[in-house]
């Protein structure tokens, strides 16, 4: 399935279980559970390409948009080499392999403008393997991403009020994937964060909160 992300990247057609567009169908199904129209849409990195994807195929489900460190899919746009080394570490078979193997991964696209929270990252990545973490199903989520390619054309029809987050030295989806993702969206607003990475550091978490507060409530009218 790492083959599949890697030939994804670079434009050339793949197969996969599942698709982006499957992953955003069933967030309408999560949506129609809970007895909601519709709802503010907030999805970061593979979670954004999700959120992205459900505000072109659900467009009345996204009252608005926030597609944090992610990217338009568009072929032959890289992580940087150290980046997709540590996220194709292998695979952990245990809790405490699954600890070190985030901690590692983490220290490589942390924000660098940021202090970087060792324990916080250890207690989230034990809570994650204590939820249900599959090596299989992370696996199979980046094949979706490779299947799925450029959004880029699609996204020219959302029309949720849409918010871009993106960090200034995020070494896995490169600063030009906000970039582009703020281009392609009609009317989007681009905020490049100073020194963020690929991740949300305790220190960023007032100001990312306040402006997503502010978005929503600028939708709201």
């Amino acid at each position: 399935m790492g083959e599949t992300l890697l030939k994804g990247l670079i434009g050339r057609r793949v197969q996969a279980p599942y698709s982006l567009e499957d992953m955003a169908d069933d967030v309408a199904h999560l949506l129609d559970a809970l007895d909601l129209e519709d709802a503010h849409i907030v999805g970061a990195s593979m979670g954004g390409m999700i959120a992205q994807t459900l505000a072109f195929t659900h467009p009345h489900r996204v009252r608005s948009l926030v597609s944090m460190m992610s990217t338009t899919g568009k072929p032959g746009l890289l992580s940087e080499p150290r980046a997709l080394g540590a996220l194709f570490q292998k695979a952990p078979r245990t809790k405490d392999e699954s600890v070190e193997r985030n901690v590692n991964l983490f220290r490589v696209i942390r924000s660098t403008g940021y202090d970087f929270d060792e324990a916080w990252v250890r207690d989230t990545a034990a809570a994650s393997w204590d939820r249900g973490f599959n090596p299989r199903g992370f696996l199979r989520h980046l094949g979706a991403i490779g299947a799925t390619g450029d959004r880029t054309a699609r996204l020219r029809f959302v029309r949720a009020p849409t918010l871009v987050i993106h960090g200034t030295v995020d070494p896995l989806i490169r600063p030009w994937g906000g970039r582009a993702t703020a281009e392609a969206i009609p009317d989007a607003e681009l905020w490049m964060v100073e020194g963020m990475g690929h991740d949300f550091p305790p220190g960023l978490w007032p100001e990312v909160a306040e402006r997503l507060s502010r978005h929503a409530r600028a939708a709201e009218g």
